[in-house]
Protein backbone atom coordinates (compact mmCIF):
# COMPACT_ATOMS: atom_id res chain seq x y z
CA UNK A 1 0.00 0.00 0.00
CA UNK A 2 1.30 3.43 -0.93
CA UNK A 3 0.84 6.37 1.39
CA UNK A 4 1.48 9.98 0.47
CA UNK A 5 3.44 11.49 3.38
CA UNK A 6 2.95 14.97 1.89
CA UNK A 7 -0.81 14.60 2.39
CA UNK A 8 -0.21 15.54 6.03
CA UNK A 9 0.67 18.99 4.77
CA UNK A 10 -2.94 19.56 3.73
CA UNK A 11 -5.33 19.55 0.83
CA UNK A 12 -4.75 21.60 -2.29
CA UNK A 13 -7.55 24.02 -3.25
CA UNK A 14 -7.82 26.06 -6.41
CA UNK A 15 -8.47 29.67 -5.44
CA UNK A 16 -12.02 30.92 -5.79
CA UNK A 17 -13.27 34.40 -5.15
CA UNK A 18 -16.23 35.44 -3.06
CA UNK A 19 -18.32 38.45 -2.25
CA UNK A 20 -21.00 39.41 0.23
CA UNK A 21 -24.57 39.74 -1.01
CA UNK A 22 -25.52 43.36 -0.17
CA UNK A 23 -29.16 42.40 0.47
CA UNK A 24 -28.76 39.33 2.67
CA UNK A 25 -25.16 39.54 3.87
CA UNK A 26 -24.63 35.94 2.72
CA UNK A 27 -21.31 34.93 1.21
CA UNK A 28 -21.47 34.08 -2.48
CA UNK A 29 -18.61 31.88 -3.68
CA UNK A 30 -17.38 32.04 -7.27
CA UNK A 31 -16.27 29.04 -9.27
CA UNK A 32 -12.53 28.33 -9.09
CA UNK A 33 -10.68 30.09 -11.88
CA UNK A 34 -7.11 30.96 -12.76
CA UNK A 35 -3.90 29.28 -11.78
CA UNK A 36 -3.73 30.17 -8.08
CA UNK A 37 -3.66 27.28 -5.58
CA UNK A 38 -3.49 27.11 -1.81
CA UNK A 39 -2.63 24.08 0.34
CA UNK A 40 -4.50 24.14 3.63
CA UNK A 41 -4.59 21.76 6.58
CA UNK A 42 -6.98 21.44 9.48
CA UNK A 43 -6.40 23.58 12.53
CA UNK A 44 -7.51 20.85 14.94
CA UNK A 45 -3.99 19.47 15.60
CA UNK A 46 -2.69 23.02 16.07
CA UNK A 47 -5.24 23.88 18.75
CA UNK A 48 -4.98 20.47 20.43
CA UNK A 49 -1.24 21.02 20.81
CA UNK A 50 -1.72 24.58 22.06
CA UNK A 51 -4.32 23.55 24.64
CA UNK A 52 -2.08 20.71 25.86
CA UNK A 53 0.70 23.22 26.52
CA UNK A 54 -1.47 25.76 28.35
CA UNK A 55 -1.51 25.70 32.10
CA UNK A 56 -4.87 25.31 33.73
CA UNK A 57 -5.61 27.40 36.78
CA UNK A 58 -7.31 25.57 39.63
CA UNK A 59 -9.14 27.46 42.34
CA UNK A 60 -11.31 26.40 45.24
CA UNK A 61 -14.33 28.64 45.60
CA UNK A 62 -17.10 28.67 48.18
CA UNK A 63 -20.50 27.83 46.72
CA UNK A 64 -22.80 30.25 48.54
CA UNK A 65 -25.88 28.02 48.12
CA UNK A 66 -24.42 24.69 49.26
CA UNK A 67 -21.80 26.24 51.59
CA UNK A 68 -19.31 23.74 50.19
CA UNK A 69 -15.99 24.42 48.53
CA UNK A 70 -15.98 23.68 44.81
CA UNK A 71 -12.98 23.10 42.61
CA UNK A 72 -12.93 25.24 39.47
CA UNK A 73 -10.41 24.80 36.71
CA UNK A 74 -10.01 27.11 33.75
CA UNK A 75 -7.51 28.53 31.31
CA UNK A 76 -6.51 32.10 32.10
CA UNK A 77 -7.49 34.74 29.59
CA UNK A 78 -4.87 35.76 27.06
CA UNK A 79 -3.68 39.28 26.44
CA UNK A 80 -4.44 40.92 23.09
CA UNK A 81 -0.82 40.40 22.04
CA UNK A 82 -1.04 36.68 22.88
CA UNK A 83 -4.32 36.36 20.96
CA UNK A 84 -2.81 38.08 17.90
CA UNK A 85 0.33 35.93 18.06
CA UNK A 86 -1.73 32.74 18.31
CA UNK A 87 -3.94 33.81 15.41
CA UNK A 88 -0.87 34.51 13.26
CA UNK A 89 0.62 31.13 14.29
CA UNK A 90 -2.66 29.42 13.33
CA UNK A 91 -2.67 31.00 9.87
CA UNK A 92 0.96 30.04 9.36
CA UNK A 93 0.15 26.46 10.41
CA UNK A 94 -3.05 26.11 8.32
CA UNK A 95 -1.64 27.52 5.06
CA UNK A 96 1.22 25.24 4.13
CA UNK A 97 1.77 26.47 0.57
CA UNK A 98 0.36 28.70 -2.14
CA UNK A 99 1.22 29.55 -5.71
CA UNK A 100 -0.03 31.72 -8.54
CA UNK A 101 -0.54 34.94 -6.56
CA UNK A 102 1.05 38.20 -7.69
CA UNK A 103 1.39 41.57 -6.01
CA UNK A 104 -1.07 44.02 -7.63
CA UNK A 105 1.39 46.92 -7.36
CA UNK A 106 4.60 45.29 -8.57
CA UNK A 107 3.42 42.26 -10.52
CA UNK A 108 5.96 40.19 -8.57
CA UNK A 109 5.11 36.65 -7.48
CA UNK A 110 4.10 36.48 -3.82
CA UNK A 111 6.25 33.91 -2.05
CA UNK A 112 4.68 31.64 0.56
CA UNK A 113 6.27 33.02 3.73
CA UNK A 114 4.82 33.50 7.20
CA UNK A 115 4.80 37.26 6.68
CA UNK A 116 2.95 36.99 3.35
CA UNK A 117 0.42 34.51 4.75
CA UNK A 118 -0.43 36.98 7.51
CA UNK A 119 -0.66 39.87 5.03
CA UNK A 120 -2.90 37.89 2.68
CA UNK A 121 -5.23 36.86 5.51
CA UNK A 122 -5.94 40.57 6.06
CA UNK A 123 -7.62 40.67 2.63
CA UNK A 124 -11.29 39.75 3.17
CA UNK A 125 -11.49 37.70 -0.05
CA UNK A 126 -8.52 35.53 0.98
CA UNK A 127 -9.78 35.25 4.57
CA UNK A 128 -13.20 34.02 3.32
CA UNK A 129 -11.46 31.57 0.97
CA UNK A 130 -9.37 30.05 3.78
CA UNK A 131 -12.39 29.92 6.10
CA UNK A 132 -14.43 28.08 3.44
CA UNK A 133 -11.59 25.63 2.78
CA UNK A 134 -11.34 24.90 6.51
CA UNK A 135 -15.12 24.28 6.54
CA UNK A 136 -14.76 21.85 3.63
CA UNK A 137 -11.92 20.04 5.39
CA UNK A 138 -13.97 19.75 8.59
CA UNK A 139 -16.99 18.47 6.67
CA UNK A 140 -14.88 15.85 4.89
CA UNK A 141 -13.57 14.67 8.25
CA UNK A 142 -17.13 14.24 9.54
CA UNK A 143 -18.06 12.27 6.40
CA UNK A 144 -15.04 9.99 6.85
CA UNK A 145 -16.00 9.28 10.47
CA UNK A 146 -19.64 8.59 9.51
CA UNK A 147 -18.53 6.13 6.81
CA UNK A 148 -16.25 4.29 9.27
CA UNK A 149 -19.16 3.98 11.75
CA UNK A 150 -21.43 2.54 9.01
CA UNK A 151 -18.82 -0.06 8.05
Amino acid sequence: MFFDLDAALGERFQFFGSRLDPNTGDTIYDEPAGDAWVTIRSLTPFYEERMAKRKKVVEHVLNTKSKAMERLSFYPEQSMDEIKAERDDAWDYAITDFEGFKDAKTGEVIECTRENKIKMMKAPIFDRFVARCLQLLAASGVKDKEEKIKN
